[in-house]
């Protein structure tokens, strides 16, 4: 029984060790190249929680309200309630404790940067980053005018933006606190 144990791991660490060689002698495939500065520019769109990096542009609720009307409102609803297509975004605020929590933008994200950040990246969902930075900042203001986050007459900018106090602000725990100081 001893030998058949010792001839059993050696036999395992033999095979680790073939297996260590042979994969060294195989050459990664070569695929693709590595990217140019200008490609990692224009794929570096992250937004943190600071507004560090926003791009330049402005845009109001009430050119907010149409853009949203015309890109938004078919998977969102006409005022952000939702629709079985796409998420509620406004309402909620306060319900989060409660028995019937109710995410959306305005009761559950902490920070405005990020939903510029996200909706620059990922909307429409049927055409991703086709927003001019303008029109982002513009459906920002709308949605968060819709819960009176901002007022109805705010422009969004780099500036004002990072300002907004979302009412989920404190409802999280930052792990890394060296790492996102809004």
């Amino acid at each position: 029984m001893f030998m058949f144990r010792t001839g059993f791991a050696g036999a395992a660490v033999l095979s680790f060790v073939c297996a260590g060689a042979f994969a060294a002698e195989i050459a990664p495939p070569k695929l693709g190249r590595p990217a140019t500065p200008d490609e990692v520019a224009k794929a570096d769109i992250s937004i943190p929680p600071d507004g560090k990096g926003l791009p330049p542009g402005s845009g109001s609720v009430a050119q907010g309200a149409q853009i949203f009307q015309a890109k938004c409102s078919a998977c969102h609803g006409a005022n952000g309630q939702g629709t079985p297509n796409g998420d509620r975004l406004v309402g909620g605020v306060g319900t989060l404790a409660s028995a019937n929590p109710v995410k959306t933008v305005s009761s559950y994200w902490p920070y405005a940067t990020t939903l510029f950040d996200y909706i620059r990246r990922a909307m429409p969902i049927t055409n991703p980053q086709s927003l001019q930075n303008d029109e982002v900042y513009a459906v920002v203001a709308y949605i968060l005018s819709i819960d009176n986050i901002v007022p109805k007459d705010v422009v969004m900018d780099a500036q004002s933006l990072p300002k907004v106090q979302m009412p989920n602000r404190n409802g999280f725990i930052n792990w890394e606190p060296r790492l996102i100081r809004p």
